[in-house]
Parts: C-alpha cells; structure tokens; sequence
C-alpha cells in the first residue's frame, strides 16, 4: 500500500506556483537536504551544491533574474548549483574544463533535485523548478557569490500547496519508451497528443496552443546564449 501511494503520487505531480503563507518546518528542511545528500551521484564525486535563499534582497533579486513573482514569495527557494570548486581545491590538476564535467553537474542535479522534491510532495508540500534563472546566469551567479567553478543551474520554489491545478499531459509511452533501437516519430500518435495538449491549455487558460507549437515556440529562437560564455568564464565547456 505504501509503495502505490508513492507511486500515485508520482503520477499526480503538478507544478505548484501559489503557496500557502505558512512556514516549512525545520525539521522538514532537515529531511529534504538528507534526501538530497544520498541521492545518487556520478563517480561518488558530489559535485552540487544547495544554497538556501533566505535574504529578502537576494530572493528579490532573484526573483529578477527568473522573471517568476513566486520566488520571491514562496516559503523556501533553493538554487541548485553544479560545484567542482572544492574538487578543484583537492585535485589541483583536475580537468574540469571538458564538456563532459558540466554533463555529469547537469545530471547530478537533476537527479538531486528530483529525490528533494518527490520527498517534499510525500510530506504535503508542493513545489516548481525555476530553471529562468539562466535568464542572467551571470548576475545570479554574482547574487549567490558563486566562486570559479561553480554555477547556477536551477531553482525550486517550496511549500504549501494554494493551488490544485489540472494535471498537465505528458508524451504517450508509444512517442518516448522505446525497445533495442530509437524509433521514428509517429506523426498519427503525435497529432492525437497535439490535440490533447491543445484542449488542455483551452481548459487552463484559453489558450490556443499545442504540444508542438509550445516546442517551437521554445526552439526556434535562439535559446540562452548567454549560458555558454558564463560556463567558459567559470572554467568549464572548453573542450
């Protein structure tokens, strides 16, 4: 029974964005950053770091660099940053300026992230990923006091659901789990989800938007160019 509840759980995740008022207790921070802590980690090497915002200056500030009001105002903000600085300290000659460093950062965090916020949701709380601080990586990274070799890669806003909002479609298994060997796009399956997505955001928000449109509205412009020279400027993506 416990393992379906979690399960069905998992299947219910909804982006949160209003929080309720009330404060995460401190204990349950505790429990979050140990569920962090023993999150599964490429060559045991620990390479992400958590920093806690709890400066109003600095979360306003933030809150600039993402573009998103509930940064600001959510109970707990965390950034999550990729961090090979303290490697560095230990490993003088550490190469850590090829492209496959920030790879294992990247994934690292996102597998961190997840367990922090699969637990939170056990608990109750309710939470968003803020990847838009990328939005001006450079000015977060000064915000954060980040040293070389450390960089910002998302946020995630914490708390107490206000909010219960519909359940946002996700890709058939049939266009993303494949068997052996990658599979092309099925353009029957893909128009059925497309149709799906667009009643979704007519519901939501009177929207005239599909699945594929919202990837081309994502992709056709240049995206975050700004990323690749704070990587190089904090040493990494050389090679």
């Amino acid at each position: 029974m416990a393992e379906q509840s979690f399960i069905e759980k998992m299947l219910s995740h909804r982006s949160i964005r209003q929080f309720k008022k009330q404060a995460v207790d401190e204990s349950i921070i505790e429990q979050l950053v140990n569920v962090a802590r023993f999150a599964s980690s490429s060559n045991h090497l620990q390479c992400i770091s958590i920093i806690r915002i709890t400066d109003p200056k600095v979360r306003h500030e933030l809150k600039e660099c993402s573009g998103q009001s509930y940064v600001e105002t959510a109970p707990e903000f965390w950034v999550f940053c990729a961090d090979f600085n303290k490697h560095k300290q230990i490993c003088s000659e550490a190469n850590l300026d090829y492209t496959e460093v920030m790879l294992i950062g990247a994934v690292d965090a996102g597998i961190m992230a997840q367990n922090v916020l699969a637990a939170a949701e056990s608990l109750g709380l309710g939470g968003v990923y803020i990847g838009s601080i990328r939005n001006n990586i450079e000015k977060a990274g000064k915000e954060l006091g980040l040293p070389e070799y450390v960089v910002p890669l998302f946020g995630m806003c914490l708390g107490y659901p206000d909010q219960d909002p519909m359940l946002k479609p996700r890709l058939p298994k049939t266009l993303m789990f494949f068997e052996n060997q990658y599979q092309p796009l099925d353009k029957v399956q893909l128009a059925a989800f497309d149709r799906e997505v667009a009643e979704y955001y007519q519901v939501r928000s009177q929207l005239d938007m599909d699945w594929s449109g919202n990837v081309i509205k994502a992709l056709s412009k240049p995206v975050r160019p700004q990323v690749l020279p704070y990587l190089q400027k904090q040493g990494f993506v050389k090679k």
